[in-house]
C-alpha cells in the first residue's frame, strides 16, 4: 500500500477555512458589488496562500513538541492569573512582534532594517488584503465631485476631500510601505552579498530569493504609481502584469519558504508564557551536580513527548536520563 504524503486532518481544516474565507469575501463585498474584478488574480493567489498556510500550520501543530507548547500556552493564557498573562502577552506582542525587539541584540542597523521590512509588509497586507477581498471600498460621495467616501464591509467609515492631506496619505499608503520594504531589504541583500560567513552558508532559495521578491514587488508597485502619475501611463500594462506575477510568487512562497516564519512568530509568545509559568512552578535539580538546569514543567513535558515519539530514557533504577542535566547525561 502506497504511503500517504498528505495530512488528512490538515487538508480538511485548510479546505473548510478557505471556503469560509471565500464566503466572507462574497458577503463582505456586498455579494461582490464592491469587488474589483481586476484583482481576481490576487484573490486566487491569496486564497492559495491562505490554504497553504493553514495546512502547514496545522501539520506543524500536530508535532508533539509544538502541540505541547501550544496547548500549554493557550491554557495558561486563559486560566489562572488571566490579566497578568494577558498583559504579558500584550507586552510581548508590542515588543517582539510590532517593534521586533528580539532583533536589536544582533545589531542596531539590523534591527532598523528588519523593523522597516516588518512594518512595510504588515501595512501592505493590512491595505491590500481588504482591498482585494472587496471589504474596503472607495467611492465618490453622492452629489459631489471632490469628496471620496471609504466603506468597510459596505458601511461608510469616513470621507475626505480629494485634495486633502488625508487623501494624499491614503492613496499613497502602499508607496510608503514599498519604500520601507525596499530600504530594509537592500540592507540585508548587501549584507548577504558581502559578508563572507553568510556567503558560505546561505542558499539562493532560502536567503536571497525572499529579499529579491520583496524588492521586486515593491519596485514594480512603485513603478505603477510613477507610470500613471508622471509618464502618462507609459508601460503601465507591462508593469501591472509584472507586479501581479511577483506578488503571486510571493503569496505562493509564504507557506513553503522562509516567509512562513512570519506566521510562526506569534506562537513564540506562547512559548514565553510557558517558560514564565514553568519558572513559577519550580526548577528541576540535577541529582548528580545538585544544580538547577531546567524547569520541572519542561522536564515533565519532555518525558511525555519522548514517550509519544517512541523513545525510552528510563534507567534500571526507575529514574530517567532526562532527570540529569545535559552535562551529566551518561549514554551508558
Amino acid at each position: 500500500m502506497k504511503n500517504r504524503t498528505y495530512n488528512v486532518k490538515a487538508l480538511l481544516i485548510a479546505t473548510l477555512l478557505s471556503v469560509f474565507m471565500i464566503v466572507l469575501v462574497f458577503y463582505g463585498s456586498r455579494e461582490l458589488q464592491n469587488f474589483d474584478a481586476a484583482l481576481i488574480t490576487y484573490l486566487f493567489g491569496t486564497v492559495f496562500a491562505f490554504f497553504g498556510i493553514v495546512y502547514r500550520y496545522t501539520v506543524w501543530l500536530q508535532r508533539p513538541p509544538t502541540w505541547i507548547y501550544f496547548k500549554r500556552g493557550i491554557t495558561y493564557l486563559v486560566t489562572g492569573k488571566v490579566f497578568s498573562h494577558f498583559w504579558f502577552a500584550t507586552k510581548e506582542t508590542v515588543e517582539n512582534i510590532a517593534f521586533q525587539k528580539f532583533i536589536y541584540p544582533r545589531g542596531k542597523y539590523r534591527w532598523v532594517a528588519h523593523f522597516m521590512i516588518a512594518l512595510g509588509c504588515t501595512s501592505a497586507f493590512l491595505i491590500t488584503i481588504p482591498l482585494t477581498f472587496g471589504w474596503i471600498h472607495f467611492a465618490m460621495a453622492p452629489n459631489s465631485i471632490s469628496v471620496y467616501e471609504a466603506h468597510f464591509f459596505g458601511f461608510k467609515v469616513m470621507d475626505f476631500e480629494l485634495d486633502s492631506i488625508m487623501a494624499f496619505l491614503t492613496f499613497h499608503a502602499l508607496n510608503w510601505s514599498s519604500y520601507l520594504v525596499i530600504f530594509g531589504s537592500l540592507y540585508y541583500l548587501r549584507r548577504r552579498l558581502t559578508n563572507p560567513g553568510l556567503i558560505a552558508t546561505q542558499t539562493f532559495e532560502g536567503d536571497l530569493l525572499p529579499l529579491i521578491l520583496l524588492i521586486a514587488i515593491s519596485a514594480t508597485g512603485l513603478g505603477l504609481t510613477y507610470s500613471y502619475q508622471f509618464m502618462k501611463g507609459f508601460a503601465f500594462d507591462f508593469l501591472a502584469v509584472l507586479h501581479a506575477v511577483t506578488v503571486i510568487m510571493f503569496l505562493i512562497w509564504i507557506p513553503f519558504g522562509k516567509f512562513f516564519h512570519i506566521i510562526q512568530r506569534p506562537a513564540q509568545i506562547g512559548a514565553h508564557i510557558y517558560k514564565k509559568q514553568g519558572m513559577k512552578m519550580g526548577m528541576a535539580v540535577c541529582p548528580h551536580t545538585g544544580e538547577e538546569f531546567a524547569t520541572k514543567l519542561h522536564i515533565q513535558d519532555l518525558k511525555t513527548v519522548t514517550e509519544q515519539l517512541g523513545f525510552d530514557f528510563s534507567k534500571e533504577d526507575g529514574t530517567s536520563h532526562l532527570d540529569l542535566s545535559p552535562e551529566e547525561k551518561d549514554p551508558d
